[in-house]
C-alpha cells in the first residue's frame, strides 16, 4: 500500500509540475472576506442627526411625526416618529450640509410649523432640541 500511495503523491507531483512549467497552472489571487479598508470606510461614513421632541410643558413627546430635509430642498428626504422618550435618530451623508427638522403637527393658521436647523460639517453627531410651542395666544 506504501507504494500506492508514494506513487501517487509523486504523480501529482509531476502533473503541478507540468501544468506550472506549461503556464497552465495559474494562481488567482484568493477575495479577501473583508473588503479593502478605504472602500469600506467610505461605505460607513455618515453622520447623525439625534434629538429630542419637547412638549409646551417641556416634557419629552412620543409620537410626534418628524421630517428631515435639506435646506435648499423643499421635500422632506427622511420621516420618523420621536419614540417613547421624545428621541429620534437619522442617518444623513458625511459632509457640509444644513438640514431643517421640523414636526409635523397642527398648528393654528398662519402660524409655521416647529423647526431647526443643524448643520452638519462631516461624519459627526448633533445633538438637537425641537421645541413645540403651547398652541394659541401666549400666556401672560
Amino acid at each position: 500500500m506504501r507504494g500506492c500511495l508514494s506513487h501517487r503523491g509523486r504523480r501529482a507531483a509531476l502533473v503541478l509540475m507540468l501544468l506550472a512549467s506549461s503556464g497552465a497552472l495559474i494562481a488567482w489571487p484568493l477575495a479577501s472576506p473583508h473588503p479593502s479598508p478605504q472602500k469600506n470606510a467610505a461605505a460607513r461614513d455618515y453622520a447623525l442627526i439625534v434629538g429630542t421632541v419637547w412638549g409646551p410643558d417641556e416634557h419629552p413627546l412620543a409620537g410626534v411625526p418628524i421630517t428631515i430635509r435639506s435646506a435648499t430642498g423643499k421635500k422632506a428626504k427622511w420621516e420618523l416618529v420621536s419614540d417613547p422618550r421624545g428621541e429620534f435618530a437619522q442617518r444623513v451623508p458625511p459632509g457640509r450640509q444644513d438640514y431643517v427638522i421640523q414636526a409635523q403637527i397642527k398648528v393654528p393658521k398662519g402660524q409655521p410649523k416647529p423647526e431647526i436647523t443643524v448643520q452638519i460639517e462631516d461624519n459627526e453627531r448633533k445633538n438637537v432640541g425641537l421645541h413645540l410651542n403651547p398652541q394659541g395666544p401666549a400666556k401672560p
